[in-house]
């Protein structure tokens, strides 16, 4: 499978901080690629210089195997984390706009928005002002206005962030349908169950850099050994510090009734027994078995340095 895009080496630096650090990613053609990260990571930055809002001071970026050019940002539909709309225009009359100055004629542009209207069910608010629209119904329209030209590569930022279940559901099965269409995707998310539903591959920047990339599944076979969860009942607290530098605990939840839970990894096999027994020993153990792990467990890891 060809790649798309490539970023090879990549470094942005903002006066005295780094947001990219030699980061390199390789996107294929046809894929839902997740760029994960905490705030701050620089995934944004990565965003913004392959869709050349921001160049980078080192490093290239190819679009199909060659230097990406101005020319090549009308094969790219971007949908930004901060987004917006001119409120006081009609929702019909903005979307027109924006389709039109993405290169599409107004006959063409009002068929397909038409048509992806009627697929998300928004028909009756075509001549409402924007700013009667809700957060989610505004960002549907966003979503819209961006994949409308229908280009090769999709590109977004939280694109989940404001809907309820149902329409991010909607949302995920519209990314896959473009994706089975032809189109590749990237998107920069903190859902970690979006990324196990969706993304064939994945990147993870932590600090600037490319701390993890490769396919979803290979990844979790990778990084998938002694991850054990606990229920139990007693004090949390003196069981996290009882088991305090034996294993790294990767989730805890309290429980006022009933029993409580822990997820932990285990560096080592030889380990395990001796863990057992100081869990034991703090509380009442009542359930201890291995689990295949989450991408929030493998993100966890990844970020606290535990790969």
């Amino acid at each position: 499978m060809s790649n798309i895009i490539s970023a090879e080496h990549i470094t942005k630096r903002f006066s005295a901080h780094t947001a990219l650090d030699d980061v390199s990613v390789e996107i294929p053609r046809g894929s839902v690629y997740g760029l994960l990260g905490p705030n701050g990571a620089g995934k944004t930055t990565l965003i913004r210089t392959i869709t050349r809002i921001s160049l980078p001071d080192e490093g290239r970026i190819l679009f199909d195997g060659r230097p990406i050019t101005q020319q090549d940002i009308f094969r790219i539909g971007y949908l930004p984390e901060e987004r917006g709309l001119y409120r006081k225009m009609k929702v019909g009359d903005e979307a027109l706009f924006l389709a039109q100055l993405k290169g599409l004629k107004r006959h063409e542009a009002l068929v397909r928005l038409k048509e992806w209207f009627e697929r998300f069910g928004i028909e009756e608010w075509w001549n409402k002002k924007v700013e009667e629209l809700s957060k989610g119904m505004a960002q549907k329209i966003q979503f819209i206005v961006t994949v409308l030209h229908r280009p090769e590569l999709l590109i977004f930022d939280e694109p989940f962030s404001g809907f309820d279940p149902i329409n991010a559901n909607l949302l995920k099965e519209e990314i896959l349908r473009l994706r089975d269409e032809g189109a590749t995707v990237i998107f920069s998310t903190h859902n970690m169950s979006s990324v196990e539903e969706i993304c064939d591959h994945i990147t993870l920047i932590n600090k600037s850099h490319n701390v993890l990339s490769g396919r979803v599944d290979d990844i979790r076979r990778a990084h998938g050994g002694n991850i054990f969860s606990v229920q139990y009942r007693g004090d949390g607290k003196a069981l996290a510090e009882r088991i305090q530098g034996i294993c790294e605990i990767l989730e805890q939840e309290e429980a006022t009734v009933g029993l409580s839970s822990l997820k932990i990894h285990i560096e080592r096999n030889e380990d395990i027994r001796s863990t057992v027994s100081l869990i034991n020993d703090a509380v009442e153990l009542r359930q201890f078995t291995e689990t295949i792990p989450s991408m929030n467990d493998i993100f966890i890891r990844a970020v606290n340095g535990g790969l």
